[in-house]
This record gives C-alpha cells, structure tokens and sequence, in this order.
C-alpha cells in the first residue's frame, strides 16, 4: 500500500466550519516511559518533536454534542501559545498548520482518528466569493 503513517490533510478538511479551543495547551503523557511521580512527556515517533495536545470544538452544526469536541496534537519543541482570545466570543478561534491524521480502532472497536499539527495559530481571514451579482453589479458601475 502506498498510504503508510500519518494522512496529509489541510485545515478545511478537518474543520470545514471552523473550531474554537475549550481548554489548555498540556504535554502529553508519554504512558510507557512515565512511572509513579516520574512524568515524561511524549514524542512523536516519526519527527521526536515534543507531543503537546488542546481540546478543540468542531463548529459544525450537524455534529452531536458528543462528536463536537476533539484532542489537537501540536508537535513543536515548546508550548504553543493560543491565540488571543476575540471580543464577544466564549471560545477562542483558532486554525491549524501542517496537519495529519492516522486511523486507528478505539477502544470499542469503532473507527477514530488522531489529529496532529505542526503550528497553531490565529484563524485567517476570509473574503466571501463575490456573488453572480455583486460581480454584474460591479461591472455595471465601471462601466457608468
């Protein structure tokens, strides 16, 4: 098979509606070399970069409340910073770089998935396509 290890994906893939941290940028245990009052944070096996993890909400409508909140791994060699939180919202937007995903059977034998990124960062912003007649329009008025 020609797929092997992490998929590539981009942001718009994962979160098409965009996501919103909930909660703290935290290490990740590394459960094999940690023992009793002994914590090791883990690495990743393919880059040995730092393994550092956030809860994000998806903002996808369609999703049940169960479904909505999902753990973003972040590899980097420090603590990633959020972004600034925005005026008027609960929840802080933010977007991800350099993103993969691996397949794996949970623990009750349904399909999950890990979702790891290589930057965090503040949302870009977007224009809207213009519209069939915002764009006539707009010609209209060079043309006047």
């Amino acid at each position: 098979m020609a797929i092997q290890g992490p998929i590539p994906v981009t942001y718009a893939q994962v979160f098409p509606h965009g996501c919103y941290s909930v909660g703290d940028v935290e290490p990740v245990k590394d459960f094999e070399a940690s023992t009793n009052g002994r914590f090791v944070q883990a690495r990743d096996k393919q880059t040995g970069e730092l393994v550092w993890q956030i809860p994000v909400m998806d903002a996808d409508p369609t999703l049940k409340a169960a479904q909505k909140t999902v753990a973003v791994k972040i590899l980097s060699p420090v603590q990633p910073v959020p972004p600034a939180p925005v005026a008027g919202l609960p929840f802080t937007p933010v977007e991800f770089d350099g993103m993969t995903v691996t397949p794996y059977v949970n623990g009750s034998g349904r399909l999950a998935y890990s979702i790891k990124a290589r930057q965090m960062l503040a949302p870009r912003t977007t224009t809207a396509p213009a519209t069939a007649n915002a764009k006539s329009s707009s010609k209209e008025a060079a043309a006047a």
